[in-house]
C-alpha cells in the first residue's frame, strides 16, 4: 500500500514539475519580447516577468524536480526489479535528458535574470516544445511498458515534432498578420 501512495507523489510532483518547464519557456519568450520595447515599458515588463520567473523557478519547478526524483528512486528502491526491464532503462534515459533540460533552462534563467538576452523568442518557442516531446515518451513508455517498439515510438516523437514545428510556423504567420495575436 505504501508503494501506492510514493507512486501517486511521484506522479503529482512529475505533473507540477511539467508544468514549471512548459512555462519557464513562455517566460524567457515575454522577457525577450519585454527586452525590444521601448522604455519604461521595456523596465516594467522585464522587471515583472523576472520576478514571475523567478518565484516560478525557485517555488514551484526545482522543488517538484527534486520531489519527483526523490520518489521516483524510492519507488525503484521498493521495487528493484524495475531496474531490469528495458522500457524502464529507456525511461530512465529520458528522465536524465529532462534533468539536462532542466538544467539548461536554469541557465537561461539566470542569464535572463542578469538581463542578458542571448536567444530569439522563436528560438525559445521551439525550445518550450522540448519538454513536450520528452513527456510524450516517458508516457507512452510507462503506460505501454515496451521498449521493443522503439521504432515506432521514434518515428512517432519525430511526427510529432514536425507536427510542433508546423504550429509554431503558422503561429508566427498569424503573429505577423496580427501582431496583437
Amino acid at each position: 500500500m505504501s508503494y501506492l501512495y510514493i507512486k501517486s507523489l511521484h506522479l503529482i510532483f512529475v505533473i507540477t514539475w511539467f508544468a514549471g518547464l512548459f512555462y519557464i519557456p513562455r517566460l524567457f519568450i515575454y522577457q525577450i519580447e519585454a527586452h525590444q520595447k521601448p522604455e519604461p515599458e521595456k523596465g516594467i515588463l522585464y522587471k515583472q516577468l523576472g520576478l514571475m520567473a523567478k518565484r516560478l523557478w525557485f517555488i514551484i519547478t526545482w522543488p517538484s524536480m527534486v520531489l519527483a526524483v526523490v520518489f521516483g528512486l524510492v519507488m525503484l528502491h521498493m521495487s528493484p526489479g524495475l531496474i531490469h526491464a528495458p522500457w524502464m532503462q529507456i525511461k530512465l534515459g529520458f528522465v536524465v535528458l529532462l534533468i539536462a533540460y532542466h538544467i539548461k533552462n536554469h541557465l537561461m534563467f539566470r542569464e535572463l535574470q542578469r538581463g542578458e538576452v542571448k536567444y530569439t523568442s522563436r528560438y525559445m518557442r521551439i525550445w518550450n516544445e522540448g519538454a513536450t516531446m520528452i513527456l510524450f515518451a516517458v508516457v507512452f513508455l510507462v503506460i505501454t511498458k515496451s521498449a521493443t517498439n522503439w521504432i515506432w515510438g521514434l518515428v512517432g516523437l519525430i511526427c510529432l515534432g514536425v507536427l510542433l514545428m508546423l504550429g509554431i510556423r503558422l503561429y508566427k504567420r498569424i503573429r505577423d498578420k496580427n501582431p496583437q495575436a
